[in-house]
């Protein structure tokens, strides 16, 4: 049986400022098998963003397990954790996340050349994910020359540049209209099945979870369901709950 590639068993979170004590997260269990596409909703306050840094390695949880691609990440020195960064996740952001002084190409090879890779070919790997998104005649541009649309594809380009196995996206359609948005979804609908990336999205919107196979609802730090999409969008519109920004 092959194992999960994300493994979360038992995880909680648990935030200390002086003597006060919140907790976040309450023994949350996710498996996340290769080339899923799952989407985590809930609403505020719910643990969904706390959920994806400790899924993203950028924080670390109190208590339980987390196994990525089968590292423990809880034993990880920071040094370590950017480093399963690198090769294991993309990310993609609702801001887009680039640098405006560099060019297009110069975006999406930054994650290469911080991992190492030598210039000219990083370059040559930013121009053929930029192709893959359908924006090689865009390369030179910088991101103020481009639409939100494009921005975000751009993003999603530099979070493909090191061939992750997965695509950790955190309300990637946040800063898009509705056709846009459909058009981003579509994208990692395809991605998903042409080139078997595992994704995980953190939306608050139902047309965006839809997308996805998989739905994660959370509710004060616990897993209110998780099963098929489809299933869990039903029972959220039966019970008339609203899910806000």
């Amino acid at each position: 049986m092959n194992s999960p590639l994300i493994d979360i068993r038992g995880v909680t979170k648990t935030y200390v400022s002086g003597s006060v004590e919140t907790r976040v997260l309450h023994g949350i269990d996710l498996q996340v098998m290769r080339g899923d596409f799952v989407s985590i909703m809930g609403q505020s306050g719910s643990g969904k963003s706390t959920l994806m840094n400790i899924l993203g390695c950028l924080d670390q949880a109190s208590g339980g397990s987390y196994h990525l691609d089968g590292v423990d990440t809880l034993s990880l020195s920071r040094a370590q954790l950017a480093d399963i960064r690198n090769r294991s996740i993309g990310f993609v952001f609702q801001s887009f996340n680039l640098i405006k002084r560099m060019n297009v190409a110069e975006n999406v090879a930054l994650p290469l050349i911080y991992a190492g890779v030598g210039r000219g070919k990083a370059h040559a790997r930013a121009l053929e994910e930029l192709d893959r998104v359908g924006l090689a005649g865009l390369a030179k541009r910088t991101p103020s020359q481009l639409s939100g649309g494009q921005q975000q594809r751009v993003a999603i380009a530099r979070a493909l540049a090191t061939e992750p196995p997965m695509l950790l996206a955190d309300e990637p359609t946040g800063n898009l209209d509705t056709q846009t948005s459909d058009d981003i979804m579509n994208s990692f609908r395809q991605l998903n099945k042409e080139r078997g990336i595992t994704i995980v999205l953190v939306t608050h919107e139902a047309d965006v979870a839809a997308y996805s196979r998989r739905l994660v609802r959370l509710k004060d730090g616990r897993v209110l369901y998780d099963g098929p999409s489809q299933e869990g969008l039903r029972q959220l519109n039966a019970s008339h709950v609203e899910v806000p920004a």
